[in-house]
């Protein structure tokens, strides 16, 4: 199924369907190496105190309450689409009592003022976006981030092997892969004017490859 934004953008909700939300967790859990994943990706951004910080596209909330614990004196905002996930990911925050900010707002139309962050964090979603969202939320991540911040994505990527690419071509079936599965991602993110940019791993999932980047606004 998919989904349409106030202004009639189109975007895939959680698990494409929207009754499918409640198992978001457990399948990102088993499917996805989430815990790894997800680790790796806030070992990476390293959250130092003050600073204030971006889950986009948060989900159930998983990622943003990991930078929260991770770095207690942070300012954490996740952001995400799909009222229904937010919705989950408030009940996790009061549950863990943590103090995470959430907003309802699209990835390529971002209610943030300019330079309003130090670092942006994207686990798994770019490709539930159209390319030319994709582009355009890029553009986003680069006007809202400060000068010397950073942007970490987690993402499918080119297969590493056969069974990956075989594995990729399900995927493509339920998701926007082909810019990732294509190897067009780097050049998308060069191109929204972001620089550095540097795959730093990767792993080998049920639907195929998911790459780690890094990359800067200068």
């Amino acid at each position: 199924m998919v989904a349409r934004d106030v202004s009639g953008s189109r975007y895939l909700p959680a698990l494409r369907y929207p009754w499918l939300t409640p198992l978001f967790d457990p399948v990102l859990r088993v499917a996805f190496r989430e815990r790894a994943l997800k680790a790796r990706l806030v070992a990476q951004a390293a959250p130092v105190p003050g600073q204030r910080i971006l889950d986009l596209g948060c989900g159930t909330g998983t990622l943003a309450l990991l930078l929260k614990q991770t770095e207690p004196l942070a300012q954490v905002v996740g952001l995400d689409g799909d009222p229904k996930v937010l919705a989950i990911a408030c009940a996790k925050a009061a549950a863990a009592n943590a103090d995470v900010t959430w907003d309802h707002g699209m990835a390529y139309e971002l209610p943030y003022p300019e330079a309003s962050f130090d670092t942006v964090l994207s686990s798994l979603v770019l490709h539930h976006l159209t390319h030319e969202d994709k582009g355009r939320a890029l553009l986003e991540v680069h006007r809202i981030l400060r000068p010397g911040g950073s942007f970490h994505v987690a993402d499918f990527g080119t297969p590493r092997n056969g069974l990956m690419k075989a594995l990729s071509r399900v995927g493509g079936l339920l998701e926007e892969t082909a810019d990732g599965v294509g190897g067009l991602l780097p050049s998308m993110f060069r191109n929204a004017g972001l620089e550095g940019v540097e795959e730093t791993a990767w792993l080998n999932m049920p639907l195929g490859t998911v790459r780690i980047w890094r990359m800067f606004k200068s």
